[in-house]
């Protein structure tokens, strides 16, 4: 999944104010950390990795987040931490050393809230034991593994480098080392799958106890070699029949969908992504990486840094590639692209509390989806109908000319 949430400057429906107000509080913080490198790039992969050399310049990289995350001190002066989040690219290819220097040295520059979520994505690939005690002893408390699938067929297909074994040993060493908070990450409508073969994934996955399951469609992206040369993907009506019955099995094993394609045991729900969704703010630092960052003022910013890691390593060039700052026009798109992805939405007073726009400046949109069955009528809350969660692009339509 990726963990930077950003829209093109897409412009909303209906007459938008020409100002609008100072935000009365700043939403909740986070701190997204990208590491480029993997061991493979996988031919469905359309996020910002690039295959590690032999030596990884572990200690150059950290010294460039460090300084990075310096740039962007002055807009986040006096709040803290909520989340912290260990993207990729394969994380896990770092040491734990270089990664608790990392984190030594964020802690100094913001503090952390006392019940901080840290996660780290990692590949059952790149799982040893003793490193994954040593990452525990550092604080990170929630791992996100990339399983895909457990069949060994289809872990080629998608050029993994792990194997259904290594998948299944990879959640028992993380519960050894004292993660009792893991994702598993798992894809469906994978090439010639059966209904069958996705919910066989998707029984061993729950076999492992995992406390959140991430399950999604594999879908073809530009700039990969999946959508240059496509496989063979099953037709609309299997996949149709493995969402259902896929969703009917995670319900019945006690997984609660609260997103498109995240399913937690109650209280488990992914704090990071909740921030994303409920459009918190985040700092972005790392090749690649981007921000959204709100002032007291009421300015919210996008940035993006620089994406090749060569040149966020060379000492020459800028880390930060671009920023926009969002304007009213964009605003409800953007807040709404994120909110009704959540199956409960949020409480309507949340749209006037991030973005310093009325819930007025909706009123169109609202009533239109309304009466198309996309969105709730419910005054106190924006959140799409199951159908709507079908058609969420025909429901933000609403809110776009």
């Amino acid at each position: 999944m990726t963990h930077d949430p950003t829209a093109s400057p897409l412009i909303f429906g209906g007459a938008a104010p020409s100002s609008r107000a100072a935000l009365p509080t700043l939403p909740p913080l986070a701190l997204y950390i990208h590491i480029p490198w993997c061991v493979r790039k996988c031919p469905y992969c359309d996020f910002n990795s690039h295959t590690a050399s032999v030596v990884l310049p572990e200690e150059e990289y950290v010294d460039a987040l460090l300084a990075d995350l310096d740039q962007d001190l002055h807009a986040v002066y006096g709040r803290e931490l909520s989340s912290i989040f260990f993207g990729g690219g394969t994380p896990s290819l770092f040491s734990a050393q270089a990664l608790g220097r990392l984190l030594k040295g964020v802690e100094q520059r913001i503090p952390f809230a006392s019940d901080i979520e840290i996660t780290l994505e990692a590949n059952p690939g790149t799982f040893e034991q003793e490193k994954f005690v040593a990452y525990r002893a550092l604080g990170i408390n929630r791992l996100s593994i990339g399983i895909q699938s457990f069949q060994q067929e289809k872990l080629k297909a998608l050029g993994r480098i792990h194997n259904g074994d290594e998948a299944v040993r990879a959640a028992g060493m993380a519960r050894q080392a004292g993660f009792d908070n893991f994702n598993l990450d798992l894809m469906h409508g994978l090439p010639d799958q059966s209904l069958e073969d996705a919910l066989g994934d998707l029984r061993q996955a729950i076999a492992l106890n995992p406390t959140h399951l991430s399950w999604y469609q594999l879908t073809l992206e530009p700039n990969t070699v999946f959508w240059n040369q496509p496989p063979t993907l099953p037709e609309d009506d299997t996949l149709w029949d493995i969402q259902e019955a896929g969703q009917a099995l995670l319900a019945e094993h006690g997984y609660a969908q609260y997103e498109v394609s995240a399913y937690a045991q109650p209280g488990r729900a992914a704090r990071h992504n909740l921030n994303y969704w409920s459009f918190g703010d985040f700092i972005g630092i790392g090749a690649g990486a981007h921000g959204k960052l709100s002032h007291p003022d009421g300015r919210i910013v996008r940035t993006w840094k620089t994406r090749l890691p060569k040149d966020y390593l060379n000492p020459a060039k800028s880390f930060q590639a671009g920023e926009k700052a969002l304007t009213n026009d964009e605003l409800p798109f953007e807040f709404l692209m994120n909110a009704l992805r959540l199956t409960e939405g949020v409480e309507a007073r949340l749209y006037p509390e991030r973005t310093g726009l009325t819930l007025e400046s909706l009123a169109e949109g609202r009533r239109e989806a309304e009466q198309s069955g996309l969105l709730q009528v419910e005054p106190s809350r924006l959140a799409a109908t199951m159908r709507g969660q079908l058609f969420l692009n025909d429901l933000l339509q609403n809110f776009l000319t």
